[in-house]
């Protein structure tokens, strides 16, 4: 990006952060869809491209859910310099989520609280929008449940069953914070059933795709263990480690106690301390994807020697504007390079001893 087209990022974000964070946040998707948001295009090398649990990517920076909840915005950003988009969460009928105000900046610490409560215009809408997907993108679909469904695990295999057929993945998200009792869905027992209805919705697909499990930051070294014997049971791809936390530690300002999930760069240490011990637990076998709080190209490559195959990020646009993404991947890559690395391959790991 030219210094006069981030100029004029800055002023836009200035603008945008003078609103209210929710109606900042569907103006920014207008923006992007009115294509009034320069974007690089893909972006790739061959130390870069990257495969993840079958999926080949031209980079491993991806969009992490929530920043495109209703799939409204796929072309543009299939061209905003991600390797991977991820869009919803999903849920089978639409609902409103939780009462506004529900969405916080921390500016601070460079954080956000959010407690939406998977508010989204459910399947039928997205699914015909992920029918009218770009075919050059690896996108995938985050599935949630509906507040009050009587059977919240079946939930997540009515979305995938519905929608499946025009996604690349699938990812079960049972650690969103913010719809009551929905972390119950992490125990054990509760999941193993949820996700052999989600694998079998997976296996009546006409391609079956990789399924994903997103889990929270705030489990016990028992808890991810027993996560991670379950998902291996199950037939899971892969892991996201990880989902916004309750945590509060050190914050600032006067939403520092607003209830909800909060992400960006206070959930850093914490979501790469899980992403580290998922790899060790894991024996770096399955496929992990690290997310929370990266906002600098040395952030994406320290959750890759963690143990990450692949990361994402959300938060930091808020802060940043869209051309955060081609500035990480680009470093991203003068990293690999430095280190010696001819492969994103060749670091997943290599520093993970450092965070256990």
């Amino acid at each position: 990006m030219s210094s006069v087209a981030r100029q004029f990022e800055r002023m836009g974000l200035a603008a945008l952060h003078r609103l209210d964070p929710e109606r900042a946040h569907d103006a920014a998707l207008m923006a992007l869809r009115a294509g009034l948001v320069p974007l690089p295009g893909r972006i790739t090398s061959p130390r870069l491209r990257c495969e993840l649990a079958g999926l080949a990517l031209d980079n491993p920076v991806g969009l992490a859910a929530g920043f495109d909840k209703n799939a409204r915005a796929l072309g543009p950003l299939s061209r905003a310099g991600f390797g991977f988009l991820e869009v919803g969460a999903v849920t089978p009928r639409a609902q409103p989520g939780n009462p506004r105000p529900r969405l916080f900046r921390l500016r601070e610490d460079r954080g956000v609280i959010n407690r939406f409560g998977f508010n989204n215009e459910g399947m039928e809408a997205a699914a015909a929008r992920l029918a009218q997907r770009p075919e050059d993108a690896v996108i995938g679909l985050n599935l949630g449940a509906n507040k009050d469904s009587a059977d919240r695990a079946g939930d997540f295999a009515r979305v995938l069953a519905h929608c499946g057929r025009d996604l690349d993945f699938a990812t079960v998200n049972v650690s969103s914070p913010n719809t009551e009792k929905l972390r119950d869905l992490q125990g054990a027992d509760a999941l193993a059933k949820l996700l052999e209805g989600v694998m079998a919705a997976r296996g009546s697909l006409p391609v079956p795709i990789p399924v994903f499990l997103k889990i929270a930051p705030d489990l016990s070294d028992g808890e991810l263990s027993e996560i991670a014997d379950v998902a291996r049971a199950a037939g899971v791809c892969g892991i996201i480690a990880t989902n916004t936390t309750l945590a509060r530690e050190g914050l600032h300002g006067p939403h520092a106690s607003e209830a909800g999930g909060l992400s960006g760069a206070p959930l850093f240490e914490r979501s790469t301390r899980v992403l580290a011990r998922l790899s060790q637990l894991t024996g770096g076998e399955m496929p992990l994807i690290g997310v929370g709080g990266v906002a600098t190209p040395e952030q994406a490559y320290e959750k890759i020697r963690a143990g990450a195959h692949a990361v994402q990020l959300y938060s930091a646009l808020v802060f940043e504007g869209m051309s955060l993404v081609g500035r990480i991947v680009r470093g991203l890559d003068t990293l690999l390079e430095r280190d010696g690395f001819g492969t994103v391959a060749g670091a997943v790991g290599s520093g993970r001893d450092a965070w256990l």
